[in-house]
């Protein structure tokens, strides 16, 4: 998509401090970070505008990203307790429209909910 700014972050346009990347897939860390660990796990390809436009189509990129994230769970030492979330629609608080996934960790997340 032209104007989506994780499209071009994917594909090399602007800058991300990267955490992981294949060819389907794309993690990065979050410029606002809500916790000690807050990377941003990407479909490479717009796929979807959020989780309301999974498919089976493209559910396979998702079931990717997931493992990605458990990957670097277990890399940065936090598979004991992360968190994985995903917003849909603005009403949600997604700020933008590619699908994505935030991995949340390194303090404690059980009391509170984002």
């Amino acid at each position: 998509m032209k104007d989506c700014i994780f499209c071009k972050i994917a594909a090399g346009e602007l800058p991300s401090k990267k955490a992981y990347e294949d060819e389907q897939v794309l993690a990065f860390y979050d410029i606002h970070p809500q916790a000690p660990v807050h990377i941003l796990i990407i479909p490479k390809t717009h796929c979807a505008s959020g989780a309301a436009e999974i498919t089976p189509e493209n559910s396979a990129v998702v079931a990717r990203c997931f493992e990605v994230a458990a990957k670097l769970a277990g890399e940065l030492g936090v598979a004991g307790g992360f968190r994985i979330v995903t917003n849909n629609g603005a009403k949600a608080g997604q700020t933008v429209p590619h699908l994505h996934f935030h991995l949340l960790a390194g303090r404690d997340l059980h009391l509170t909910m984002g």
